[in-house]
């Protein structure tokens, strides 16, 4: 089978053929349709990831597919069965197996494409601002890198939280994606000063921040008494350094948050979460915003999209 190899640090992913993995005991495997695409792996190429596997890895975080094979043990679901599964690594071939205690059933018809943009970046948001800061309807949200994968998730959920969004991106065209989501107020860090922005509008209650920088450092002073700022990520290549004294004065509370941590410590809160995206996205509540869909034969692409900041929401590798 063919899949995307990461050979070595630093190292461009290759497309290789290797053989097809068959499932160990409490493992199935799964025919993949698609594997959404993350910045996370793009840190794994160059061995920053906190979860990068040992060289050498078939790259793809996050995938949609048929069930396969069963491996010992397993009793479902059943061959046939489209799922999702977050396995931190190897979705980028055409064949993979996983840890069936992690996948989730699909509805039967449902869009794969769209399935595979499902988990990380709605996981994070839905578990960020529900399970983690407790996010309010009435409240207001900002949300920073708003037309990125997981920005854009946050806006949506925000929305349907009942939350008054305030997106903030990078140019007219990536604004214009976070309204379509939801947003109900836009702000352009290319000429808009962020804190004053912010200010004029009131405030912010709870703060979605995957880009860390200057872009932290403005919002946290436009944040409200008792805000809560969740960090995300750091797509700036900047981990902003927290004064103190501004927590203090204002009673903030800055939260790390790492969704696919919770496997680890406690994996019923992500699957829990994924269980109701699914129903959701089967009822229509949300709709992944996938800009690129490429083959297999294009990952790298792919993620050179995602490198350069010319995606918005998810790009997808079809298989």
């Amino acid at each position: 089978m063919r899949a995307l190899r990461c050979m070595t640090k630093g190292q461009l992913p290759q497309l290789e053929e290797i053989s097809r993995p068959n499932p160990a005991k409490g493992e199935l495997r799964i025919k993949v349709s698609a594997c959404g695409l993350n910045f996370a792996d793009l840190l794994m190429v160059q061995g920053s990831y906190q979860d990068t596997p040992p060289y050498p890895f078939t790259m793809g975080m996050e995938v949609s597919g048929i069930v396969d094979a069963l491996g010992e043990g397993v009793s479902g679901p059943a061959v046939g069965t489209p799922v999702i599964v977050f396995g931190g690594q190897g979705g980028l071939a055409e064949y993979a197996c996983f840890d069936a205690a992690r996948v989730t059933p699909l509805p039967e018809g449902a869009d794969m494409t769209e399935a595979a943009a499902l988990q990380v970046a709605y996981g994070t948001s839905h578990v960020a601002l529900g399970y983690k800061a407790g996010l309010k309807a009435g409240e207001t949200l900002l949300v920073l890198g708003a037309a990125g994968g997981v920005g854009l998730t946050a806006v949506e959920i925000g929305k349907l939280m009942g939350a008054r969004v305030i997106a903030c991106a990078r140019g007219a065209d990536k604004l214009a994606v976070a309204r379509a989501a939801g947003a109900d107020h836009l702000i352009d860090t290319e000429t808009d000063d962020l804190r004053d922005a912010v200010r004029a509008l009131g405030g912010a209650d709870v703060v979605y921040d995957p880009v860390g920088g200057d872009l932290f450092k403005a919002a946290l002073r436009a944040c409200n008494p008792e805000a809560r700022l969740l960090t995300i990520g750091f797509a700036s290549g900047d981990v902003p350094q927290i004064p103190a004294n501004i927590l203090l004065v204002k009673n903030l509370t800055v939260m790390g948050f790492y969704w696919g941590g919770y496997l680890a410590f406690a994996p019923a809160v992500v699957t829990e979460s994924l269980a109701e995206l699914v129903a959701w996205h089967a009822r229509g509540k949300i709709k992944p915003h996938v800009s690129h869909s490429l083959p297999l034969a294009e990952a790298n692409a792919g993620m050179e999209l995602l490198r350069a900041r010319k995606s918005t929401g998810k790009v997808v590798i079809t298989i």
